[in-house]
């Protein structure tokens, strides 16, 4: 089974979840740092984000993860 897709998926969901590491657009200044609250604007920000990137791993460089 190739574990590259589901490994990269919670890998960057983890790390770009809105306010966990940083957050675009930020509350008070375009990008909040560990402030551990959200938007609606950071929420769909960050879902464009994450598709990009996911796309890119997994389609772009074709990554593969064999076990």
């Amino acid at each position: 089974m190739d574990w590259a897709a589901p490994i990269i998926a919670v890998a960057l969901f983890a790390l770009l979840s809105p306010g966990v590491i940083f957050q675009l657009p930020g509350r008070q200044r375009p990008v909040d740092f560990l402030d551990m609250k959200t938007s609606v604007a950071s929420i769909l920000v960050h879902t464009v984000i994450f598709g990009v990137l996911l796309a890119l791993f997994l389609v772009v460089f074709q990554t593969h993860i064999n076990v």
